[in-house]
């Protein structure tokens, strides 16, 4: 393709800007009824207060700064055990404070360690290298890290594609001790001899279960490989994600120590329970209309509006535009500088719909999002979690309408029934149905919640689902 000549603004500089953040919402205080599982040999007691951490006042400052004043579960729990030098792989809901999570502790340590001041040297050697899946990710953990090194010598640097390769090596070599990047341009810029792997004494995996997918996975085991990374028993790595598939959990071993623990609030991959859910089945041929009769009722409330192919995020928002709701549109195919500007439209109002593929799924903090609406499913639960999760946020709540077409989406019955049920949502009858529709030798238990437990003979044969519709009526 042509060459990249884009160069993104500079961030405002001004102390306002940076520490500008989230409101809490009125179920912030709900984080506390969280259960809260720790896997592993020893695991360091969970903090009840950040003063109990004994970080310096600089960093207290400009985490209160930046509105942190209570801790959420994954905070209370992760910041010990990384400040215990221990591996950690975290997973907790969408919109809990992750990020700081990782960024509190690591800038702490850094801080008490010293860092390297490089500014003049012809090759960065940052101490700590924070990977994640997409170029709005990372630039907002950049942002945020600005918060934390506020005022201190300890210098972030966010890199990534779809900009000129020039000004992500000219933004290095002013000094970089915290280098947010996604994968294909870290890799671009390490293998250019700009940025030497030697000091790295923090490896973070942000939305780690797609970074170890089939997407990215060998970028990553490329990056621990590479002549200079310190071995994993000499760095400490750190993994967070709402959703951890047990593959991934295994995948994910691999790069930790083995005295690595394993923090689990609530459910593995279970969705936010202040995202109200609700599933309409409907065919593809009516989608169109049930949105806009949606998006009428809505009004002028932030909404993302996510489909499954690129020019299909383009065709809608252009169709919404034609029926006078004015949006915009994300997905990869468009450049840099048309997502920076669809977002900044999308955040300010301007544009109150913003359609989007899976590009934009994943630890996007927009505030006011107040609706998600699914016209595609994606193709995992995981990514359902991620997608609903752009709502709900920091303890506000949010909703969440989901397109199921029967044709295209059965395989998500089963598990959007689970997500439902452990979010303690209301399951659809016929979403039930849809799931497990099928003859069975099964006992049927009807628990809280809907549940349902299944012994399963998969080698009988398919009722009718007009038959199968009284049989599970009359179990029920």
């Amino acid at each position: 393709g042509p060459k990249v000549t884009y160069v993104p603004p500079p961030p405002p500089d001004d102390e306002q800007a940076i520490f500008a953040h989230y409101q809490t919402g009125t179920n912030f205080d709900k984080y506390d009824e969280d259960v809260v599982n720790v896997s592993g040999l020893d695991p360091p007691a969970p903090l009840l207060r950040f003063e109990e951490a004994h970080l310096c006042e600089t960093l207290n400052m400009n985490i209160a700064k930046a509105g942190y004043s209570k801790l959420t579960p994954v905070q209370k729990y992760s910041i010990p055990i990384i400040m215990a030098g221990r591996d950690l792989m975290a997973c907790a809901q969408t919109g809990s404070g992750k990020t700081a999570a990782f960024l509190v502790p690591v800038v702490a340590q850094m801080m008490r360690d010293g860092i390297t001041a490089s500014s003049f040297k012809e090759q960065q050697e940052p101490e700590c290298i924070i990977v994640g899946p997409t170029r709005e990710l990372v630039n907002q953990i950049f942002l945020e890290a600005r918060k934390f090194v506020y005022g201190t010598c300890i210098r972030p640097v966010v890199i990534y594609g779809g900009t000129q390769t020039g000004y992500s090596i000219r933004q290095v070599m002013q000094g970089c001790n915290i280098l947010c990047a996604t994968p294909g341009r870290l890799l671009d810029i390490i293998g250019k001899e700009k940025i030497g792997l030697q000091n790295v004494k923090y490896l973070v995996l942000d939305e780690a279960d797609r970074m170890l997918d089939m997407g990215f996975g060998l970028d990553m085991k490329k990056l621990v490989s590479y002549p200079g990374m310190p071995p994993k028993d000499k760095r400490q790595t750190l993994m967070f994600s709402a959703t951890f598939p047990e593959e991934v959990q295994r995948l994910a071993a691999e790069f930790l120590k083995t005295d690595f623990l394993f923090v689990v609030v609530g459910h593995v991959g279970g969705a936010c329970s202040d995202v109200q859910q609700n599933i309409l089945l409907i065919s593809q041929y009516s989608k169109r209309d049930k949105l806009i009769e949606i998006l009428q009722s809505i009004g002028h409330e932030l909404t993302m509006v996510f489909v499954d192919k690129k020019k299909k995020a383009d065709y809608i928002a252009a169709f919404l535009c034609q029926e006078k709701i004015p949006a915009t549109s994300i997905h990869g195919d468009r450049e840099q500088r048309e997502r920076e500007i669809a977002l900044q439209d999308f955040r300010c109002g301007r544009c109150p719909v913003l359609v989007a593929t899976a590009v934009a799924a994943r630890g996007l903090d927009i505030e006011k999002v107040q609706h998600v609406i699914n016209f595609d499913l994606p193709s995992t639960i995981e990514e359902y979690v991620h997608r609903i999760g752009r709502t709900g946020r920091c303890g506000n709540t949010g909703k969440a309408v989901s397109f199921f077409d029967n044709h295209t989406d059965g395989h998500l019955a089963r598990p959007l029934v689970k997500v439902l049920s452990d979010a303690q949502q209301e399951v659809p009858l016929w979403l039930e149905e849809i799931a497990f529709g099928f003859q069975t030798d099964r006992v049927l238990t009807p628990v809280k919640n809907k549940k349902v437990s299944l012994e399963m003979n998969w080698n009988s044969r398919p009722l009718e689902l007009s038959q199968y519709k009284n049989v599970f009526r009359s179990t029920v």
